[in-house]
């Protein structure tokens, strides 16, 4: 294992901050706010950055503006904070982004769940050999969404791809993580709980050591409280901070989380952080639902 791999790995044992793309009025991404919204992750404590994750708005920006997500994230990030670069689509495109992302000095890449209508398990294996191939010197971390992928497949792609440390795993269900991690092998790889923080304190009961947010963007300090109360297996204190960011969190995960992107940054605009605006399929909130959201963020004092 190099160092490398070593610091990719307590890395992922954080909270791995998924941040928004914020738009400027004229539909562009918004550099200057872009920044001041990673400084203020940075500055909350914020150690792990994922630029082009789901809460970014990945699918829904062009090639160049990737590209722009991850340079302005490396650089804000400097040596303050690991960088685990969203790369996906095809396999061109994603081995083109993940070079791309150790050209600027990213430490990690996350691969998306392949999207495609027939995803096969030796395609499955295929399609991740081929990313995690083409940056050895890269740690890689699989975003696993598909309840039907058996641990076993995992522990093959790592066989031949050791850079392959950790996984993202966000299937909703505690006890199929439990046995993926101990099928796959448990010690051998970093177990992210990629469905943030309602789930993360029944995934670190099986396991894992980290948890994905989008949350963090609005209310750094509740997402390190719930981390450092899971770390000290103090569960109590951890579904305290669960049960003050529930209704949030019910908000972004209502109607298949239509409103998952829509409902942080409804957040950050309230706290006048950021525009509104997300891109479709995404929709923005109705009144009623802006109140709502607002009423909460204000409710954590933040």
């Amino acid at each position: 294992m190099t160092a490398t791999y070593e610091t990719g790995r307590a890395a992922l044992a954080e909270v791995v901050a998924i941040p928004v793309t914020p738009f400027a009025q004229d539909g562009t991404i918004d550099r200057d706010t872009h920044r001041a919204l990673l400084r203020r992750l940075l500055d909350g404590g914020v150690r792990t950055l994922t630029p082009n994750g789901n809460t970014g708005e990945f699918y829904a920006l062009t090639p160049e503006e990737r590209q722009l997500v991850t340079e302005l994230t490396v650089d804000e990030a400097g040596d303050r904070a690991a960088v685990l670069v969203g790369v996906g689509h095809d396999v061109p495109t994603a081995v083109a982004s993940a070079r791309h992302a150790r050209t600027l000095g990213a430490a990690m890449v996350m691969v998306h769940q392949p999207v495609h209508p027939y995803v096969s398990e030796g395609g499955w294996l295929d399609y991740h050999r081929a990313v995690a191939e083409s940056v050895p010197e890269l740690g890689v971390v699989p975003y696993i969404r598909n309840p039907l992928l058996p641990g076993a497949r995992l522990a093959e792609l790592a066989d031949v791809c050791p850079n392959v440390i950790g996984v993202k795993y966000a299937v909703p269900d505690a006890a199929r993580f439990a046995a993926f991690a101990r099928d796959a092998g448990l010690e051998r790889f970093v177990w992210v709980a990629g469905l943030a923080e309602p789930y993360a304190p029944s995934y670190f009961s099986a396991g894992a050591t980290g948890f994905t947010s989008g949350l963090v963007n609005v209310a750094p300090s509740l997402s390190l409280n719930m981390i450092e109360a899971l770390r000290s297996g103090d569960y109590p204190a951890a579904m305290k901070v669960w049960e003050q960011i529930r209704r949030f969190e019910e908000l972004r995960a209502a109607d298949a989380s239509a409103n998952n992107v829509t409902v942080v940054k409804e957040a950050l605009a309230s706290l006048g952080l950021c525009r509104r605006e997300v891109r479709p399929p995404s929709r923005e909130l109705s009144e009623s639902e802006r109140s709502e959201v607002a009423a909460i963020a204000a409710g954590w004092s933040l």
